[in-house]
């Protein structure tokens, strides 16, 4: 059993942003924390998330879009809201869990050609990347 602590990360449809950080903070910082991601109300992971990360080097293409109602059992010791939907939607968690919010815009609410949605994705992307190394971790202890 792992002493690690657990980082639930939670967004409207587990789709796209929390995916991404699902990922990235699963590559910055898996020896220190267990990471999940879950959805108010889930859907499935946006290719374009998938293909954001992959072109740094990192696979999420087998993750799945999944119900926060799966962890409502689960020993959580940090959420981390990144819409303001999941922020004002979060289900009751009891006190002890650490809840830290910080929006970012939505990539697939963008409209536009292929590319210019990926562009999204690349940005909401890089702009998580610098939130999770100068903010979150560090603040997490």
């Amino acid at each position: 059993m792992s002493n690690k602590k657990k980082i639930l990360i939670l967004c409207t449809g587990n789709s796209a942003r929390s995916q991404m950080v699902e990922g990235l903070l699963k590559h910055i910082a898996s020896n220190e924390y267990e990471v999940f991601s879950a959805g108010t109300n889930p859907s499935s992971v946006r290719v374009e998330a998938i293909q954001a990360l992959r072109e740094i080097g990192i696979d999420i293409s087998q993750n799945r879009s999944k119900s926060v109602d799966e962890f409502a059992d689960a020993k959580i010791d940090y959420i981390l809201t990144v819409c303001d939907s999941a922020k004002e939607n979060c289900p009751y968690f009891p006190a002890r869990i650490k809840v830290i919010h910080h929006s970012f815009d939505d990539p697939a609410a963008v409209d536009g050609t292929d590319a210019e949605k990926l562009d999204a994705f690349r940005r909401v992307r890089d702009e998580i990347q610098k939130y999770l190394a100068e903010d979150f971790v560090k603040n997490i202890g």
